[in-house]
């Protein structure tokens, strides 16, 4: 995937992975009212944890997307 695809794959996937990490963080604020640094530092740390779980299939969904943004990228940028 990398030897093809190059930074386009790693982008994907860490562009996955920060959608995820912030939307766990969201709904878990969302989720439980608490203030100050510490209850932020948690709310973080448990989307953090909550992320890893999902790792397996962020990366099968950065599979099945990378060939789609490469195509879009190949269409808005043709090579010539």
């Amino acid at each position: 995937m990398v030897a093809e695809y190059g930074p386009v794959a790693l982008w994907v996937y860490f562009g996955i992975f920060a959608v995820v990490l912030a939307a766990f963080a969201i709904a878990i604020k969302l989720g439980f009212q608490t203030e100050g640094a510490a209850s932020t530092a948690g709310t973080l740390g448990a989307a953090w944890l909550a992320t890893k779980v999902t790792q397996p299939l962020r990366i099968v969904a950065t599979l099945a997307v990378t060939p789609l943004v490469m195509r879009v990228l190949r269409w808005i940028r043709p090579r010539g």
